[in-house]
């Protein structure tokens, strides 16, 4: 347990931005859920239009840290392909 005061306010620090991360990644799964169950079920327009609200949500995921650029390049990409595929 922290002794100091600065260590312990850097532990409520360290769980309300925890809790933050964690619900943007959660936003961020959601978002490229909808797209992949588009696709699955050979909806292309609706996987398309999944697509269009889960790009954003990955970039904004990227800007605030919580996941690396190249990750977020690299399932926005594997998505596009699936989609052109269908």
């Amino acid at each position: 347990m922290a002794n100091h005061k600065s260590a312990e306010k850097r532990i409520r620090q360290t769980e309300k931005r925890t809790a933050i991360n964690r619900s943007r990644m959660s936003r961020v799964r959601t978002f490229v859920k909808k797209v992949e169950t588009a696709i699955s079920s050979g909806d292309k327009a609706g996987a398309q239009a999944a697509f269009q609200l889960a790009q954003p949500e990955l970039h904004r995921a990227v800007t605030k840290g919580v996941m690396h650029k190249n990750t977020a390049s690299r399932k926005i990409s594997r998505l596009a392909l699936r989609i052109n595929a269908l």
